[in-house]
């Protein structure tokens, strides 16, 4: 395996010293929006207030990230206030999906390409796609072919491609419900399985953990609605997972509390597998929205200076136990994937 001089370079800029990607996540528009309209008690919120906030975010989280994930809508003003040594991802796709049809299809941002998002100063490109291996054939062959499409794109412009597979239930059933817990591991599973594969040209796959641990018996983020697995069972799902990767795979936090993350990550590094890190968001400063849209930026930036640094610290201890993305390779440096 040799990597070309762009993409190596993009890896290494969004990696810490380790070769581990400890990125924070910036990326939420429509969700982020609706939040902040939420705790103001308003229909709606200007641009310039998601503008500040992700400046707010950014300015603060990557003094202690390797990298972090913008979105050129309202993100590029916040690139320019990260620290020097953070790596900027940019996303690419639409905020949400096409709800006037099944199958939650993916599109891209209008009036913008590979080549405009590296020009704007992306060192890794990353989209989001919604993904069921249980949808039907044809639906998947779309999400299949779009995904292709925009591997081709970031190999001609010479630069990493991050995918993150966020899976559902196409059925309609409650995904933070025990059934679909039930049903996580083996969607998981088999979206690896898929998006490991070379005609991709996915360089880091952005996986959920097999689990929800909301349903592992006898942790502490069960919540006591029963459970779907044991901790010894979820550890064998952690591990089932790993293996069918032949890529770098980090994991994403999907919404869950600081805590909750943070035993996520104690239980993968129980199991041994070899993650190669995080792109950890709302875990980190969710709970400054209501201070930031309540209070103003001036206690916002006291939050995230006390409780959003105690937030990412907290996942970075945990991260002790990731390994290098290159290790994925089967090599011990960087540079021997040089092309």
């Amino acid at each position: 395996m040799k990597f070309t001089p762009g993409k190596l370079a993009g890896m290494k800029a969004v990696s810490d010293s380790r070769g581990v990607i400890a990125a924070a996540a910036m990326d939420q528009r429509g969700s982020l929006q609706k939040s902040l309209a939420k705790e103001k008690g308003v229909p709606d919120v200007p641009v310039s207030m998601l503008e500040d906030f992700k400046a707010i975010v950014t300015e603060v989280l990557t003094k202690y990230a390797s990298a972090i994930l913008l979105d050129p809508e309202f993100g590029l003003p916040a690139a320019k206030r990260r620290n020097k040594n953070a790596g900027l991802l940019l996303a690419y796709e639409k905020t949400g999906y096409d709800n006037t049809r099944a199958g939650r299809i993916p599109d891209l941002l209008d009036g913008w390409s590979v080549r405009r998002l590296k020009a704007a100063g992306a060192d890794c490109i990353k989209i989001l796609l919604y993904y069921s291996p249980f949808d039907s054939k044809e639906i998947n062959n779309m999400k299949h072919a779009f995904v292709e499409r925009i591997g081709d794109e970031c190999a001609g412009q010479d630069i990493p491609y991050f995918l993150e597979f966020v899976g559902y239930d196409p059925s309609g059933g409650d995904e933070k419900g025990i059934e679909y817990a039930k049903r996580k591991p083996e969607s998981v599973i088999r979206s690896m399985e898929e998006f490991t594969k070379d005609q991709y040209s996915v360089d880091v796959m952005k996986a959920e953990v097999p689990i929800n641990m909301k349903f592992v018996e006898g942790v502490k983020s069960n919540i006591g609605k029963g459970s779907a697995y044991t901790r010894k069972e979820a550890i064998e799902l952690f591990r089932k997972s790993a293996a069918v990767s032949k890529k770098p795979f980090i994991y994403l936090s999907a919404g869950v509390s600081n805590d909750e993350f943070a035993e996520t990550l104690e239980l993968a590094a129980e199991s041994g597998v070899k993650f190669n890190g995080v792109l950890c968001g709302r875990a980190t400063w969710a709970n400054g929205v209501p201070v930031f849209a309540k209070q103003g930026e001036k206690a916002f930036i006291n939050w995230m200076n006390t409780e959003g640094v105690a937030n990412i610290s907290n996942v970075n201890e945990k991260l002790k136990a990731a390994t290098p993305w290159y290790d994925a390779y089967g090599v011990k440096t960087e540079a021997a994937l040089a092309g």
